[in-house]
C-alpha cells in the first residue's frame, strides 16, 4: 500500500485539506446524470478521483463505484478487500465484477493479456451502463502521452493518434475522463497531501508488457531530452482529433451521396473517389457497423483488389470479426457467422429449432388431423430444384437465388427445408425467401406452418 501519511482507506481528507480546483472542477461540474459512476481500481489515480467524486456528490446518493477483478494478479483479492473497504467507508455502492480473461497469445510483450484484459473490463463497463449514467474513468496526461506513443509504434492512423476521448459513449450511457489535462505527480502529490491510501497494481513494474516498458524506460528518457512531453503529446492527440472529426463528417457526406446501405456500398461510386477518400470512407462505415478497421498495410493492395478485379474474381478483405466482399457491382460488410450443422437437422412440431443466425418452427394450425411428413434442414449441395405451386414445373434453385442477387455467401447459409421421405423429398422453403403455400398462411393443405426467422446482424 502506498501514500503517506497513511489513513484507514476511506478516511476524509483533513479538515484543513482543500480539493485543488484544477482537480475538482471538472468533477464538481458534472450535471444531467441519473447515476455517476468511478471505475475503481484501488490505484492511485481512481482512489483520489472517488474521493472527489464522493465529497462532490456523494450527499445526493447517486455516487456507484465498480470494481473489476481480472483474477489475475496476486493481491487481486486484498485490492478487491481495499475497495470494499474504501467505499463503505465512503458510504459508496460498489459493485464487484470478476472476470475471466483469456488471451490467444501468451507473449507478454505481444499487448495479448493486456488487450483480452482491456477487452474484458470495457465490456462489462458497457452492460453496467444505463441511460443517464455517467461512468468517471481516471486517466491522465501521463496515460494520453503514453496512449499517444504506444499507438504511434503500432503504426496507428489519425483515429489511433486522436488518443483517449475526454468523453464519449458507453454502452447507453456515457464515459469520461475529467484527469486527462493534468500530470501523474500532481495526482501524486495532492493524493499524499490528503492523506490518502491506495493499492499498488504489481504487474504495472513488469516490462514485458510494451506499455510499462514504455513507461519505465522510453518515457522519463524523452522527458529529459524534451520537457513538457505530456503537453507536447496531447497537443498531438487534439490535432489528430480535430482531423479524424474532419475525416468522419466528409465520410458521412459522401456515404449519403453515394446511396450507401447500411451492408452495402456501390463500388462505382468508390471508383471515382480518390485512394485517400476511399480509405477514408471504408473505415468510417466498419467503424459505424461497430468493427475496428484492418491495419493500414492491409488496405492498400485488397482494397484495390476489391474494386478493380476481374467480374468473374471474388476479391476478400478479411478483419476481425467480419469481412469486405463484393457482389454485382456492390461492396458488402459480411459479420463472421457461427458455424453451421455438419449434418441435417430434424424439425418436428415444438420448440423452435437453430441453424445459425436462423430459427426455425412447425406449429399447428386449426387442429391437424395427422402428424406432418418427416422434414428435414440443409444447406444447398447443389442440383436442387424448388418448385412454387404443387403442380407446377420445377426450377434450378441456383439460377433462381441468383436472379435475386442473394450473394454467394449467403446463399451458403440459407436453411433450405425438405417434406417428405428421401426419395420423394420435396422443398417446402428456402430460408425467409420462400415457403410453399401448404406450408404458410392458413397452411390449409398440411395442417402446419412453417416459421422461418432470422436474426438482424
Amino acid at each position: 500500500m502506498s501514500g503517506l501519511p497513511a489513513m484507514t482507506p476511506g478516511a476524509e481528507p483533513d479538515s484543513g485539506f482543500c480539493w485543488p480546483e484544477a482537480l475538482s472542477a471538472p468533477v464538481r461540474n458534472l450535471s444531467d446524470f441519473s447515476r455517476l459512476w468511478v471505475a475503481l481500481s484501488g490505484g492511485l489515480d481512481s482512489t483520489l478521483l472517488l474521493h472527489v467524486a464522493a465529497h462532490f456528490h456523494g450527499a445526493a446518493g447517486t455516487v456507484n463505484a465498480v470494481h473489476i477483478n481480472h483474477q489475475l494478479q496476486s493481491n487481486a483479492s486484498e485490492t478487491e478487500a481495499f475497495c470494499r473497504a474504501l467505499c463503505a467507508d465512503l458510504e459508496v455502492r460498489l459493485v464487484v465484477e470478476r472476470v475471466s480473461v483469456e488471451s490467444s497469445n501468451d507473449r507478454a510483450g505481444s499487448g495479448g493479456i493486456e488487450e483480452a484484459a482491456r477487452r474484458a473490463r470495457y465490456g462489462v463497463l458497457e452492460e453496467l451502463m444505463q441511460p443517464g449514467d455517467i461512468l468517471l474513468m481516471a486517466h491522465h496526461g501521463d496515460d494520453q502521452a503514453e496512449t499517444v506513443l504506444f499507438r504511434m509504434l503500432r503504426g496507428s492512423g489519425v483515429a489511433g493518434l486522436a488518443g483517449m476521448p475526454a468523453s464519449r459513449v458507453l454502452g447507453a450511457g456515457r464515459l469520461v475522463r475529467p484527469l486527462l489535462h493534468l500530470e501523474r505527480s500532481e495526482l501524486e502529490h495532492w493524493a499524499q497531501a490528503a492523506g490518502l491510501s491506495w493499492t499498488d497494481d504489481p504487474s504495472n513494474t513488469d516490462e514485458r508488457f510494451d506499455r510499462n516498458f514504455l513507461r519505465h524506460r522510453v518515457l522519463p528518457l524523452v522527458r529529459s531530452r524534451w520537457p513538457g512531453l505530456n503537453r507536447r503529446l496531447c497537443h498531438t492527440a487534439d490535432a489528430c482529433a480535430e482531423s479524424e472529426t474532419l475525416n468522419r463528417k466528409l465520410a458521412a457526406l459522401q456515404w449519403q451521396s453515394l446511396g450507401g446501405e447500411w451492408e452495402r456500398l456501390s463500388t462505382s461510386g468508390l471508383k471515382a473517389l480518390s485512394a485517400v477518400e476511399q480509405k477514408n470512407l471504408i473505415r468510417w462505415w466498419v467503424r459505424e457497423r461497430g468493427f475496428q478497421p484492418p491495419s493500414v498495410g492491409d488496405w492498400r493492395q485488397s482494397l484495390h483488389d476489391l474494386l478493380f478485379a476481374r467480374e468473374d474474381r471474388e476479391p476478400e478483405l478479411r478483419a476481425e470479426g467480419f469481412s469486405l466482399r463484393r457482389f454485382q457491382g456492390d461492396l458488402y460488410l459480411v459479420i463472421e457467422k457461427l458455424p453451421l450443422p455438419q449434418v441435417p437437422m430434424a424439425l418436428e412440431p415444438g420448440p423452435s429449432r437453430r441453424w445459425g443466425e436462423w430459427s426455425l418452427k412447425l406449429e399447428p394450425v386449426a387442429n391437424p388431423k395427422s402428424l406432418p411428413p418427416p422434414i428435414r434442414i440443409f444447406t444447398r449441395q447443389g442440383g436442387e430444384r424448388i418448385r412454387f405451386h404443387p403442380d407446377g414445373p420445377s426450377r434450378s434453385l441456383k439460377k433462381w437465388l441468383q436472379e435475386l442477387r442473394v450473394p454467394p455467401w449467403e446463399r451458403a447459409r440459407l436453411p433450405l427445408v425438405f417434406a417428405g421421405s428421401d426419395g420423394a423429398a420435396e422443398l417446402i422453403a428456402v430460408g425467409d425467401l420462400w415457403r410453399s403455400e401448404q406450408y404458410s398462411g392458413g397452411a390449409h393443405a398440411a395442417g402446419w406452418r412453417l416459421v422461418v426467422e432470422r436474426e438482424c446482424d
